[in-house]
């Protein structure tokens, strides 16, 4: 299971998964890893944990879901926080809590084994967000009208998911589209391009395989040729634009 599911999914935990989450968490986690089980909310697909340096150095952040320090839970069963290297069978997950008061954002790393995954979706349809969109609702409906391929994760989606307070005026609307085609794309962004001019957007062009490039870094490389930055589940590499469009003709 764990080969199948890219960056952002959505993957709901099992009874037995949760009680190794919170058994193995830090002890300022174990709260909202608490509550995340309580309301059945969903955890992230993030990327794959690195192996720990071989000086004892501390594992990496992965996509935000670890903090910033790099300081990790450590554990054993079957979904750990922990400071080695993900398993074979291991999805890297993570718990992004809502800002606290003074705006500071907690991600909470996890790992879990297939046999604690329930069941796993998607990232959120853009129009299924729209109702926590606020002031960005009726610029965000006319998008989606326009490419209803579109979909959402960070702060939009997990104030959608969870009713839970994360967007402010400062926060971007972060997208992922899945190109069919050449000529898909460049459509698509050219709407991105239009409608960010009145919205905050950002987000990632997901390529086969689940090669992903930020759109705005893809607009700009389109207009002055260059490799763009590509993060994959276990790796964050260079790659030319060429090698990526590539792809969709051979998909």
């Amino acid at each position: 299971m764990s080969n199948a599911l890219e960056r952002h999914t959505l993957v709901w935990l099992t009874a037995a998964g949760w009680d190794a989450a919170i058994a193995d968490a830090q002890p300022e986690h174990v709260a909202g890893l608490a509550q995340w089980r309580h309301h059945d909310w969903p955890t992230i697909v993030r990327r794959t944990d690195p192996r720990p340096a071989s000086n004892g150095g501390s594992v990496a952040s992965a996509d935000g879901a670890v903090a910033e320090n790099g300081d990790t839970a450590a554990g054993a069963n079957g979904t750990v926080a922990g400071d080695g290297g993900a398993g074979r069978d291991d999805v890297c997950l993570g718990v992004p809590l809502p800002p606290d008061a003074d705006g500071v954002k907690v991600r909470i790393p996890l790992r879990a084994s297939a046999g604690h995954i329930a069941r796993t979706s998607a990232p959120l349809d853009l129009r299924a967000a729209l109702p926590a969109a606020g002031p960005w609702r009726e610029g965000l409906a006319k998008l989606a009208g326009a490419a209803p391929s579109l979909r959402v994760f960070g702060s939009l989606a997990m104030q959608s998911l969870t009713g839970l307070h994360y967007v402010s005026p400062a926060s971007d609307i972060d997208l992922l589209f899945h190109p069919a085609s050449a000529g898909q794309l460049d459509e698509v962004i050219a709407l991105l391009a239009h409608h960010a001019a009145e919205l905050p957007l950002d987000g990632e062009i997901v390529f086969p395989g689940g090669a992903a490039v930020s759109w705005k870094e893809w607009l700009m490389a389109t207009r002055h040729p260059a490799k763009v930055m590509v993060k994959e589940l276990g790796a964050v590499r260079l790659a030319a634009t060429a090698s990526l469009l590539a792809t969709l003709e051979a998909s």
